[in-house]
């Protein structure tokens, strides 16, 4: 199975019509959950969930689409919440309500088992490894599972909440040396003061098997530490927006790897010796997998069926 370790937390999105807010589970690592259980992976959710009506929310959320939460730590706090609202292009910015809330109070105990059974990859990023005093503990979870899983690592970066972009970039250059597979977007590249290239070039030498950065509707350029380098096309889409897009391009890179058995530290040598046309297609496969979504309203990532039909048109 994969675990993934993160921030499960509520978004408040525009509704249809009316100009009213609705609720909607959100939190980029719960959306990569629910993206590897609807395609058909193993996932197993480590989030620290409240006993309030929106924890409750989130629990079923998460369990109704299949993600283990045999794992998931019960809280006292509050759950964290993020507003959400969409520009004329589909594209969401939040502002979060997190002070005190049950995400990012993580401690080594809670996390002691979390590896326990047959976890071959782990997956994390966002706010969870960046928020204290939680980080610390999952920075360290993140360094314990590259002994026996794949690390992936998405630094999904929030810039309202996230500080110094030049001290982000410290510690995402400290995560880079236990990942495996690395997914990052050009926005976050942006706010990190790099370009597409460079930032690949760089990252790539400081350890990843594979980097992929996502360029919203101008595809992926991405890269193997074996010296493979590759540029995939968009996917033409009518977007509605662009909520959890990212999230599921980690989910469906993850089924793509996992399909193919190149996920466990045992295969990191496979993973690093991906020749081209097994990358463009596991990048091809994520891409479509993230135009669905951004097909539709919210973090609805596609079931493998209708991933499947989608590839197959």
């Amino acid at each position: 199975m994969v675990a993934v370790a993160g921030e499960a937390l509520v978004d408040l999105v525009p509704a249809p019509v009316g100009g009213y807010l609705e609720i909607a589970p959100g939190g980029s690592p719960a959306n990569v959950a629910v993206g590897l259980a609807r395609l058909g992976v193993p996932a197993r959710m480590l989030a620290r969930l409240a006993g309030d009506p929106l924890g409750a929310r989130m629990r079923a959320h998460l369990a109704d689409n299949g993600v283990q939460l045999d794992h998931a730590v019960p809280a006292v706090e509050q759950t964290s919440m993020a507003l959400v609202t969409v520009d004329d292009e589909g594209v969401p910015s939040y502002d979060f309500r997190i002070a005190g809330t049950a995400d990012w109070q993580w401690t080594e105990d809670e996390l002691a088992d979390a590896l326990d059974g047959p976890v071959v990859a782990v997956h994390s990023g966002s706010l969870a490894l960046t928020t204290a005093p939680g980080d610390g503990p999952l920075r360290a979870l993140l360094a314990r599972a590259a002994a026996t899983a794949t690390v992936s690592y998405d630094p999904n970066c929030r810039p309202l909440l996230m500080g110094d972009p030049a001290d982000v970039l410290r510690g995402v250059h400290a995560l880079l040396g236990v990942a495996d597979v690395v997914k990052v977007s050009s926005e976050d590249l942006e706010w990190l003061g790099l370009s597409p290239e460079a930032a690949l070039e760089d990252w790539l030498a400081r350890g990843p098997a594979l980097v992929a950065v996502t360029l919203g509707g101008d595809g992926v350029l991405a890269g193997t530490a074996s010296g493979l380098r590759t540029r995939r096309p968009g996917v033409a889409v009518t977007v509605v927006d662009t909520v959890g897009a990212g999230d599921t391009f980690s989910a469906a890179l993850l089924a793509g790897l996992h399909e193919r058995d190149l996920l466990g530290a045992d295969r990191r040598d496979a993973l690093r010796a991906l020749d081209a046309a097994q990358l463009d297609a596991l990048l091809d496969l994520a891409a479509r997998a993230a135009a669905i979504t951004c097909s539709r309203r919210g973090a609805d990532p596609p079931t493998a069926d209708e991933l499947r039909v989608a590839t197959a048109t």
